[in-house]
């Protein structure tokens, strides 16, 4: 019996996870990106696994945190297999009062319990954080990983398992059997998935620290995060709708700096101009498209906004079953293409 081909476009988070799900289900899988795998928005990404304070700061995914939650339960697996970094160590939200206790209440809402915690306990969790900030809600629930690291990881475990890599844009099928579209916000594609008309464009922009290495828990800040990354601090991110352009805003950029220094004043000389910008994709609902399109042989995951590395382990899953006629679990329907064709 042969085995089937998959062609995946794109070799971000999403396309990678799926491309290591399918080859591990027997099927021979060529990825196409174009791009170095650090240039793509999965590369550029903080790389937060946070259903929590997404779910909880964010309108768009209020609802969903039980999905968010089971995406990122998924990722254990992947750590074990891949030799991932998962950390595990949780976020804090530091800002003002009124922050705090909006913070606090939101994630109570979610049935979670979040610690608060006094000025003495951020010296090691928080190190650096200037002392303006006496308190801070602390919750265990969201992790992270290291984008650029992750992908070097996913990348060499599909070539181990027999995936091919083509280094420019997949233009259809490519002579496989099904399709899967992982392009984030890109488009080309659209004539045999007329569901990626449904995505618009996020645009995204972050600074890093030159030097001065993080190494405490991520920050939820009142206009940015802050995430600890090799060798420095990730400062975040904008979101821009309707902006396709990776053109440096410098009066964002400057904003950014302003919250990371009014949050580690001993890092203010570190924060320079690393800025960059990227792309994202998303759906009128904050979802992302995963499983069937409507042309035979398409499959999609694309769209995941700003929690595509959450997400990624999960539309795996729903992809492979897709192939495979395995069984796709509880969430598939959520984030199924077709929800938007009535």
């Amino acid at each position: 019996m042969s085995r089937t081909r998959i062609t995946v476009a794109g070799a971000g988070a999403m396309g990678l996870t799926a491309a290591l799900a399918l080859a591990e289900a027997g099927c021979t899988v060529t990825v196409f990106d174009p791009a170095p795998l650090a240039a793509n928005a999965s590369g550029m990404a903080a790389g937060m696994l946070a259903p929590a304070f997404e779910a909880a700061l964010d309108p768009e995914a209020r609802d969903h945190f039980d999905l968010l939650l089971a995406a990122r339960n998924l990722w254990p697996a992947l750590e074990t297999r891949l030799g991932i970094d998962l950390d595990r160590g949780g976020a804090l939200a530091v800002g003002s009062d009124v922050h705090l206790e909006r913070s606090d209440r939101a994630l109570r809402r979610l049935g979670l319990h979040p610690t608060v915690l006094p000025r003495r306990a951020l010296a090691d969790l928080a190190p650096g954080l200037a002392p303006q900030w006496t308190s801070a809600i602390l919750t265990r629930e969201d992790w992270r990983i290291d984008p650029a690291g992750a992908l070097t990881l996913m990348r060499a475990a599909a070539e181990a398992l027999g995936v091919v890599f083509q280094a420019r844009a997949a233009t259809g099928f490519e002579g496989a059997d099904r399709l899967v579209i992982a392009t984030g916000a890109g488009r080309d594609l659209g004539v045999v998935a007329p569901e990626l008309a449904r995505l618009h464009p996020i645009k995204g922009q972050l600074v890093r620290t030159r030097n001065g290495a993080y190494d405490g828990l991520m920050i939820r800040g009142e206009g940015a995060y802050a995430v600890p990354t090799p060798g420095g601090l990730t400062l975040g991110a904008t979101m821009e709708a309707g902006r396709d352009d990776t053109d440096i805003d410098p009066d964002r950029i400057a904003a950014l700096k302003a919250v990371g220094m009014e949050l580690f004043p001993a890092l203010s000389a570190s924060i320079g101009d690393l800025a960059q910008a990227g792309v994202r994709a998303a759906t009128p609902d904050g979802l992302p498209l995963v499983g069937r399109g409507r042309h035979h042989g398409v499959l999609l995951a694309t769209g995941a906004r700003r929690n595509g590395w959450l997400l990624a382990p999960l539309a795996a899953k729903i992809i492979a079953a897709c192939v495979t006629e395995g069984e796709a679990g509880p969430y598939a329907g959520r984030l199924d293409p077709a929800r938007f064709s009535a």
